[in-house]
């Protein structure tokens, strides 16, 4: 985020998490009755509390302290759509954003997070607002010449990425050991760390690494790539995700998401995010959580 060192940010989130998350325990209304009819329920309170993660460009804080994102904005314009008028963010780490849903905290996950097998096991996921492969940070010149997971394990080069992030499991499918991976709370850290010579590369989304480089004169981003898991190249998606009792409010979710993506409004709402045409989908949950 222009203008705002990377450890005013992470202030700046642990704020917003102490005080979303005291209010989020603190309403303790009909929304935390499990099962039933959440989307009449949250019509009825007229607010829906989102789960975000602070990671940009899915779902954040910026420097006025407004809470944004790809997933928050479509948030609001869907769920006005439904009938509830006001969103409330709930910061917390990426790692905690399934407990955290399926625990009450909080109502949606609005943090444009991968669709995958394990995750549909614990959560159910609206079709993805998009698709992204993987990128690299590295330094200026990628003097160790990496490209993909097999690159970092060939050239034994130090390796991080984010707290919960799919990456990790792909780098493990190509030879990584786990237990070798760094993790770090998000890209601005992993920038950071690979700028400071403290790890050879961080990978994430290719969204987040080209947004995050913008401004380092010490590091870039590599071409985007497909993964490789058991042979097969991976395209990821990324979506809204409920919980295992709220069908019926993932479902009217998925509709204004179809009508959206139809129309051509879910790219123009995701543009100013950075996201590309070719970054638009036509996936579905189902598909991914195969």
């Amino acid at each position: 985020m222009a203008g705002t060192r990377p450890r005013d940010q992470i202030r700046r989130r642990t704020l917003l998490a102490s005080a979303a998350g005291a209010a989020a325990m603190a309403a303790v209304g009909c929304s935390r009755v499990p099962g039933g009819d959440a989307l009449g329920r949250l019509r009825s309170q007229g607010t829906v509390r989102l789960g975000i993660a602070g990671e940009v460009p899915y779902g954040y804080v910026d420097e006025d302290g407004k809470f944004t994102g790809e997933a928050p904005e479509l948030a609001k314009v869907i769920f006005k759509r439904l009938g509830i008028g006001r969103v409330q963010p709930v910061a917390t780490d990426f790692s905690s954003l399934i407990p955290g849903l399926n625990s009450q905290q909080f109502d949606v996950v609005s943090a444009g997070m991968y669709i995958n097998k394990d995750r549909c096991a614990q959560v159910l996921f609206a079709d993805p607002e998009y698709q992204m492969l993987d990128s690299f940070i590295v330094r200026k010149g990628n003097p160790k010449n990496l490209h993909t997971y097999e690159d970092v394990v060939r050239s034994r080069a130090r390796f991080a990425t984010g707290t919960g992030y799919a990456e990790i499991k792909y780098a493990v499918a190509a030879g990584l050991r786990e237990k070798d991976i760094v993790i770090l709370q998000d890209q601005v850290a992993g920038l950071n760390a690979v700028e400071s010579g403290r790890v050879d590369v961080f990978a994430g989304t290719a969204l987040t690494t080209r947004a995050v480089v913008k401004k380092s004169s010490r590091a870039e981003a590599t071409a985007p790539f497909a993964a490789v898991v058991d042979g097969k190249k991976k395209v990821d998606g990324g979506g809204f995700a409920f919980r295992p009792t709220d069908t019926s409010l993932r479902d009217a979710f998925n509709t204004e998401i179809h009508k959206m993506r139809d129309s051509g409004e879910l790219f123009r709402i995701l543009r100013p995010f950075g996201f590309t045409e070719a970054e638009m989908t036509t996936l579905t949950a189902k598909e991914l959580c195969r």
